[in-house]
């Protein structure tokens, strides 16, 4: 707690010279993000308990193929750093839907706005929440604290339930302390200072794990694992893993650059950058970072697999049991500290962007034109602390839910990620396409996609028409690529048949911010390209995993 606390007033400190009185002071730290602080943002924002648990357990019951999700992110994160964002910079947007609005029309801008906060507000702020809670109860068996156990005796509650409700309620009131004190820019400098906790934190463990498998010896817990699992080190993996390596050139590349160019969430933090050359800075230096994850979020798993012999009643539980093993007492704390900052920026994350688009998107245009910057600023304080309390209430319900939900969340952000990309890319590329398809298109690819995830269990595994049957028994990151190919297909051909007359023009610079490029930003990038090649052959069966 006293970390936390520390972390708050460095945090203050060093944004209190911001006025927070004024839209862009609050949304986007006044436009001021530094590149160091935006990848420590960025990278305090994705990494959340429900990768350490989730990840792990993956590597735990499968092998290093889920390293997709890390560093796939690299290279998308290249294209957003490159492409994407001089061209929102030019127009200094504040929000995506912005974009769209523009490209399209209100009622389309209108549309995807809605996804987003759905999508925030009943899966990803609840989820974030009590992924946290369980990941702090179960790595730092909370329910046998004394406190607890007096607390559960006197509401006549379980122990595990209490410790739900008290992180939960925690982090809800936490975040209503962040929201009040300054907006993304105070959040910014606390991911910032809690970033490097995190990497400090975060890197302890799989050394850790390598000297209790080596019995005190780095290099012979390394050779260990590697001579006795060695299939655990494929990151190409077979088509019956949870991620085959084929998604990464379809749905998992598509759903990488939706997250890091267009989710609202992630992509804010580089729209507060100072100018472009600190936002590509900032991109490419996460592109870097993320090239860790397998060390930091794989690796452990598969220690856990060799200390327990695989023996584990549910494979997330790996990284709690292995953190409780390899944790010297006396770094708990720290551990904790950390791990609890991590889960804070995911959900200060969650409110701050909720409130930007509902403030920006539907407040200001349908609610009161009027509005000042200041009435802005109050209001989408009080929307955030709002979502803070329902998130609070709902969080803990999530463990009454069957037992398959996080898979099933997963899964269900599919039906807003991809198809607001789609509409996104296109709108890019695309200067034809009239707003109409790309409504029509938005509709047909959440309904497909949809009855493509509920039809198998509707129908109770029953046989469905040929063609049916194989396309929903598709991986889902598939579906989303074939989706991606036919709706935006038909968008361009729409633009061909039915040319919009379209005023936007990407390349109208409205001077907001200076976009003069970083000059290192393509050597970089072909350093991290590189690299990315590099991790996937050390492993493969060419690499330590034949």
């Amino acid at each position: 707690m006293a970390f936390t606390v520390v972390v708050l007033v460095i945090s203050y400190y060093k944004s209190r010279s911001l006025s927070n009185k004024q839209d862009e002071g609050y949304f986007l730290a006044g436009r001021g993000l530094t590149g160091w602080v935006i990848a420590a943002s960025l990278m305090l924002t994705n990494l959340s308990t429900e990768q350490m648990v989730g990840l792990n357990g993956q590597g735990f019951g499968f092998n290093m193929s889920v390293m997709g999700w890390e560093v796939g992110a690299s290279l998308a994160l290249i294209i957003v750093a490159l492409y994407f964002l001089p061209r929102y910079l030019r127009k200094g947007y504040t929000t995506i839907p912005e974009f769209v609005g523009e490209r399209y029309d209100d009622t389309t801008k209108l549309m995807v706005n809605g996804l987003f906060l759905l999508g925030y507000i009943f899966i990803l702020s609840p989820i974030v929440l009590y992924s946290g809670a369980i990941g702090m109860s179960g790595i730092f068996s909370m329910e046998n604290f004394g406190f607890v156990k007096s607390v559960a005796s006197y509401f006549d509650m379980s122990p595990y339930m209490v410790t739900i409700w008290l992180v939960v309620i925690g982090i809800g009131i936490l975040g209503c302390v962040y929201t009040a004190c300054g907006g993304l820019r105070i959040m910014a400098w606390a991911d910032t200072v809690n970033g490097i906790g995190l990497l400090i934190g975060g890197m302890m463990i799989p050394i850790l794990c390598l000297f209790y498998v080596g019995n005190g010896n780095l290099i012979t817990g390394t050779a260990t694992l590697i001579a006795e699992h060695p299939e655990k080190f494929n990151a190409i993996g077979k088509t019956s893993d949870p991620v085959p390596f084929a998604t990464m050139f379809t749905g998992m590349f598509l759903v990488n650059l939706f997250y890091w160019g267009t989710n609202q969430i992630i992509i804010q933090r580089a729209l507060a950058a100072k100018n472009l050359k600190e936002g590509q800075k900032g991109l490419l230096y996460a592109a870097i970072l993320k090239l860790l994850g397998p060390l930091l979020l794989i690796l452990p798993g598969i220690a856990a697999y060799h200390i327990f012999s695989g023996a584990l009643l549910h494979q997330d539980l790996a990284y709690p049991e292995i953190v409780k093993i390899v944790m010297p007492w006396w770094l708990a704390g720290f551990f904790a500290a950390v791990l609890f900052g991590a889960i804070l920026s995911s959900f200060n994350a969650a409110l701050n962007s909720t409130s930007t688009l509902f403030m920006m998107n539907i407040y200001k245009p349908y609610i009161n034109k009027n509005a000042d910057e200041r009435e802005l600023v109050s209001k989408g304080k009080i929307i955030a602390v709002g979502l803070s309390v329902f998130s609070v209430l709902v969080a803990p319900m999530i463990a009454n839910a069957p037992q398959g939900l996080f898979q099933y969340l997963q899964t269900a952000n599919g039906l807003y990620n991809v198809p607001i990309f789609t509409l996104i890319i296109v709108g890019m590329f695309n200067k034809k396409a009239p707003a109409w398809a790309a409504k029509s298109a938005l509709i047909f690819f959440i309904l497909v996609y949809g009855a493509a995830q509920v039809l198998p269990a509707i129908n109770n595994g029953a046989y469905l028409p040929g063609l049916i049957q194989w396309f929903v028994n598709l991986h889902f990151l598939h579906i989303l690529a074939i989706l991606f190919v036919v709706c935006g297909g038909y968008m361009v051909l729409m633009g061909r048949l039915y040319p919009a007359v379209n005023k936007y023009d990407d390349k109208a610079d409205l001077k907001i911010v200076d976009n003069t490029p970083w000059s290192k930003a393509y050597i970089v990038s072909g350093i991290i390209a590189m690299a990315v090649i590099g991790l996937y052959i050390l492993f493969s069966p060419l690499g330590i995993a034949k």
